[in-house]
């Protein structure tokens, strides 16, 4: 299916950091797309596009100011957007007069749809997508949300690129900042615990090497567990937790420190910043 709908796709990618690089590994290793479709540009660093044009065997350009960068320009299909996001605006405005209506699917975080349209104009088809670093081994869970001129055509070009990450789940444009919260930024939250099990672990006595291990093997169980069972975390967690046993000596900790609570305003800042940078990146174009 992912690949009839992305057959004779051409897209140029604006970035080529580690989720451009992410999207052409799942693309063409998992043969949705020939590398000879996927051009790459960045804005300064040719030593990695050289570097990923011998790694995937994908084209690059220079610069979309440059005559190969204005052919890739007007023949793409789509544009992925994987700059910095304070590096939007300016090649938004480098690319406009020379596009021809492609799909435009942004990874950039905190920038709204309703900007790429107002700067694009043509009433250009903006996808916006919030991945997470486990794209890196093609295991992201992805939130899509998609701009008000997009077909289903585009959604279904869309989620077919988007889901060689990992997992995709659609949500309105609204709540892209609490998906920032949660899973944008969740891989971070579950790497500081694994610190935190880690020293405890050391200073109870394990060897690093063996506490290491354990800690990610758990970690793993519990997730395939969550998965594969289709149980409530709370069921699970019952299940583990025996009266006045040791697991119940630790999740009393817990709540005593009001773990959930905490856990609440983590995610809730991180959504407060992903909306504070999204309004800040929309006024520097006003």
């Amino acid at each position: 299916m992912r690949e009839t709908v992305l057959q004779g796709k051409k897209i140029l990618m604006l970035g080529a950091g580690a989720i451009a690089e992410a999207m052409i590994r799942g693309l063409t290793e998992g043969d949705a797309l020939p590398a000879e479709h996927i051009v790459v540009t960045n804005r300064s660093n040719l030593d990695r596009l050289q570097d990923l044009q011998v790694r995937y065997e994908v084209s690059i350009v220079k610069s979309v100011t440059d005559e190969s960068g204005a052919e890739a320009l007007a023949s793409a299909d789509v544009i992925i957007l994987a700059c910095k996001p304070h590096d939007v605006a300016q090649a938004l405005e480098q690319i406009r007069e020379k596009i021809s209506n492609p799909i435009v699917l942004s990874v950039a975080a905190g920038i709204p749809a309703e900007m790429i349209e107002s700067i694009l104009g043509n009433n250009v088809q903006v996808v916006r997508a919030m991945p997470n670093t486990a794209c890196a081994v093609l295991e992201s869970a992805t939130a899509v949300s998609y701009g008000q001129y997009c077909t289903e055509d585009t959604k279904q070009v869309a989620e077919a690129i988007l889901s060689v990450l990992g997992t995709v789940s659609v949500v309105e444009e609204k709540l892209l900042d609490a998906v920032t919260g949660l899973s944008g930024s969740g891989p971070a939250y579950f790497y500081y615990m694994v610190e935190a099990m880690q020293q405890a672990a050391e200073s109870l006595g394990l060897p690093a090497d063996t506490a290491r291990t354990l800690i990610l093997q758990t970690l793993f169980g519990a997730g395939k567990m969550l998965q594969e069972t289709g149980l409530d975390p709370q069921e699970l967690r019952r299940q583990v937790t025996s009266p006045n046993g040791t697991t119940m000596a630790g999740i009393r900790v817990f709540q005593e420190a009001n773990f959930k609570e905490l856990v609440e305003r983590v995610i809730t800042r991180a959504a407060e910043r992903s909306r504070e940078m999204g309004e800040e990146q929309a006024s520097m174009t006003r």
